[in-house]
């Protein structure tokens, strides 16, 4: 979290599977309560509703501002920078994104959508929070995880967002941006959880947690027998090849360009794929994004004065 002119900047990056902010990650899933769950740990309380955040991750949609849901994560995000700061009344100034192709035609929709309340009072994790919204920044998705990093980005570099829901491609020519040259597919790593779920049940007739193989995806192995891991690991190869033809149906090529892959997706490529390891590079910070939008908008609101 920055600082200008007494507002804090906090970036909040909304994705399907999690929302970050610059030091934070949480699962996006939210269940509502009337009374005070039994259970501590993520509970929002705003308008006389109990909120759980957390316990699971949220399905795609192509317009987050017409949902809810991410307007309390966003309250949550906002809660737990400030309280990283032991801070609990704030101006605030926000910090998000959209996917690449989708930012034009959905920009101000989504502006409008999180700064809907220009001052909010609401409880997280039994603490009360008062926080007044004065301006909000929106930015490509992606690029702004390697914003830092330009000035290494001479020629011509490809950039590969991927997340939960959707994969924004991006090329990156001599440290500039090429705007006429990005794409967003439905292609996240939830499309790999849902194949490989289906492939258990398939194959063996039973259910597997969704935990579970988020733990192999993410780290490769899980405590589970062979034949089933082996199943999910051959679904995961096989969803790391499509990235890869995806990438090629736009002209990527490793032999002429350097690949930067950001995103949840970038340890399945690191667990599951085939490349040239010293023509890829792949940044493991999940929060590489909120980072970016953080700084940005900073540098923003700085030139302004």
């Amino acid at each position: 979290m920055r600082e200008i002119n007494n507002t804090k900047i906090i970036a909040v990056d909304h994705g399907y599977g999690n929302i970050k902010t610059a030091n934070t990650v949480t699962p996006t899933g939210i269940t509502a309560y009337e009374s005070e769950p039994i259970f501590t740990g993520n509970i929002l309380e705003y308008n006389g509703i109990y909120y759980r955040i957390g316990e699971e991750h949220k399905e795609f949609i192509p317009d987050k501002a017409i949902d809810r849901d991410y307007y309390l994560l966003t309250l949550m995000a906002i809660a737990q920078e400030l309280n990283l700061h032991s801070v609990h009344e704030a101006h605030v100034h926000l910090a998000a994104g959209l996917p690449l192709t989708w930012i034009r035609n959905q920009r101000e929709e989504f502006r409008s959508y999180l700064l809907q309340n220009p001052e909010i009072r609401y409880r997280f994790n039994h603490k009360d929070y008062h926080v007044r919204l004065v301006g909000c920044s929106l930015y490509p998705q992606g690029y702004p995880a390697i914003v830092s990093r330009m000035g290494e980005l001479k020629g011509t570099n490809l950039l590969a967002d991927i997340g939960n829901g959707t994969m924004n491609i991006l090329y990156i020519t001599n440290k500039k941006a090429q705007e006429s040259r990005c794409w967003t597919e439905k292609f996240g790593v939830n499309q790999c959880m849902i194949t490989a779920k289906n492939a258990i049940l398939d194959q063996f007739g039973v259910k597997i947690e969704e935990a579970t193989v988020e733990q192999i995806l993410r780290f490769g192995t899980a405590d589970i027998s062979a034949p089933y891991l082996d199943c999910i690991t051959a679904v995961a190869r096989q969803y790391v090849a499509d990235i890869f033809a995806t990438l090629r149906k736009y002209e990527y090529n490793p032999d002429l360009m350097r690949l930067y892959v950001v995103g949840g997706g970038g340890c399945l490529l690191r667990n599951f794929g085939k490349y040239d390891r010293s023509r890829v590079t792949i940044l493991d910070d999940i929060c590489a994004t909120a980072k970016g939008y953080e700084y940005l908008a900073y540098m923003s609101l700085k030139r302004r004065g």
